[in-house]
């Protein structure tokens, strides 16, 4: 494992330096070594990994994810005791709170029914997707964020960022990125709500000569479409609550590292085993491979 990776190899190469490369902290890894060949740190010690890895993950993470960061690391403790200390210490994540999304939905464009039907589950990657639009304030106005999550592994294949709501182009640009990176086979179902922009012509016609299958949650009904809601409670507890942003490249410019460097890279998932959605793909995939 990594930390000891570092400990075989700190004689060939900086300390420094691996620990940069392989993403923790110096003295999370002399605390560990402290620890002696059974792991086994004592309060102090795990309590100051606690507070690192605490901080190094936007201090969003709950005992739960810290315990699962700490067994990768090569320590060895137990649930209860990671409780302990983090209750003890007052290291507590914030509170998911409920954001509503404005939904245009008086309109005569065609309606998808719901295929999806609150299933969220996927047996593999490009086969199911989920998409809807938020909003985020900044002292120039609103900037506003589209997404594309796949349901196989909650990652964010697709995402796009305009001042303006209007027009289909916001989603438009979510979705092509999305198409770029992913190439689905035909079949994909593309859940999302009934808003002008996932309802228009060009919108439809994009998805229908990829041959993907529209559906849409019912009218006012955000259970419908809860794992896009949950990205978007879960990326403004972790990011935007603790940020006032004064322009709207700056908000830009952090949502789009959350979303490629921390959420789909690292962020631990419950429902994906606390794997991150890029590991928790690139296990399947090698597990596929294997089979």
């Amino acid at each position: 494992m990594r930390y000891q990776f570092i400990r075989a190899e700190k004689a060939r190469y900086p300390v420094r330096l691996m620990c940069r490369l392989l993403e923790v902290s110096r003295s999370g890894f002399y605390a560990w070594l402290e620890g002696g060949d059974s792991r086994e740190l004592n309060d102090r010690q795990l309590l100051r990994l606690i507070r690192e890895i605490f901080a190094e993950n936007l201090e969003t993470y709950g005992s739960p994810r810290i315990y699962r960061e700490l067994r990768e690391r090569d320590v060895r403790c137990d649930k209860v005791r990671v409780e302990r200390l983090m209750r003890e210490h007052g290291i507590t994540p914030p509170r998911k709170k409920k954001y509503r999304v404005t939904t245009d939905s008086n309109h005569k464009n065609p309606i998808a029914p719901n295929v999806l039907d609150r299933d969220f589950t996927s047996s593999a990657p490009n086969r199911r997707w989920a998409s809807d639009i938020t909003y985020v304030w900044t002292l120039s106005g609103w900037l506003y964020l589209a997404v594309i999550l796949d349901l196989f592994s909650r990652r964010v294949v697709g995402w796009a960022m305009d001042s303006r709501l209007d027009t289909e182009s916001l989603t438009l640009t979510a979705l092509h990125m999305a198409l770029a990176e992913r190439m689905p086979d035909r079949g994909l179902i593309h859940h999302s709500d009934r808003g002008t922009q996932y309802t228009s012509e060009a919108y439809r016609d994009a998805l229908k000569a990829r041959g993907i299958i529209r559906s849409m949650s019912r009218r006012g009904d955000c259970w419908d479409n809860a794992v896009i809601e949950s990205f978007f409670a879960t990326l403004k507890l972790d990011l935007v609550v603790r940020r006032n942003y004064r322009t709207r490249a700056e908000a830009r410019q952090e949502i789009f590292w959350y979303i490629e460097a921390f959420y789909n890279r690292r962020r631990r998932h419950s429902s994906l085993d606390y794997l991150s959605p890029v590991e928790f793909e690139a296990r399947a995939a090698k597990s596929e491979a294997v089979a």
